[in-house]
């Protein structure tokens, strides 16, 4: 799914020390596994069905913002091509519609790309705490001491070889233990990497006096 979930809060979580509880007496033989967390999340089948149905649900709002933004740039065209013809009041109230259509615009955005981070945040919520779950009983049964985030800001992790890499295994004992009833939708033909992010049009020039 490549909306980028970002895992601020879920990735603290998943840094799993699974087996602490190791005898006092002797030295324990610590067994570190990897994940990205955020390639576990996206690619199970639950979270690939929930980035479509989050691009199905904004882009009304995304069409919305384009058709506003054609229309400050041909407010800007003509603004441009019939400055010569054009009365100074009609000059003043084209300026001004523009102005007004820009600020409309950049207000619409900003709600737009909050609600969606919003949406995001809840995504990761949902299927991380379920994740956690996995990756904590995986981590036991297979004597992992440690399992790292690969995707975190500021990990750790500068290296790390394929065969202590878990992600594949989380996202397979994920999606037998939350299969999705759709599992057509979950298969995105187009993956996207990011939550949609509209060009800002032109900055709207005075009215020539």
């Amino acid at each position: 799914m490549k909306i980028r979930f970002g895992i601020p809060a879920m990735a603290a979580l998943l840094l799993v020390p699974g087996v602490w509880a190791q005898s006092s007496g002797a030295t324990p033989t610590v067994k570190v596994g990897v994940i990205s967390v955020q390639v576990a999340i996206q690619s199970t089948a639950e979270g690939k069905l929930a980035a479509n149905e989050l691009q199905s649900q904004f882009a009304p709002r995304q069409t919305e913002l384009d058709n506003l933004r054609k229309q400050i740039e041909d407010l800007q065209t003509r603004l441009r091509t019939t400055s010569n013809t054009l009365s100074d009041e009609e000059k003043a109230r084209l300026a001004r519609e523009g102005d007004q259509l820009t600020r409309t615009y950049q207000r619409k955005q900003q709600d737009s790309q909050d609600d969606f981070n919003e949406a995001e945040r809840e995504i990761v919520d949902r299927i991380g705490r379920k994740m956690i779950d996995i990756l904590d009983k995986y981590s036991k049964e297979n004597g992992y001491s440690v399992v790292l985030d690969t995707s975190a800001q500021n990990t750790p992790v500068i290296y790390a070889a394929n065969t202590v890499d878990v992600t594949q295994d989380i996202i397979k004992l994920y999606d037998q233990s939350y299969p999705v009833k759709n599992a057509a939708a979950a298969r995105p033909s187009t993956p996207r990497s990011t939550a949609p992010k509209p060009q800002a049009p032109a900055q709207q020039q005075p009215a020539p006096h």
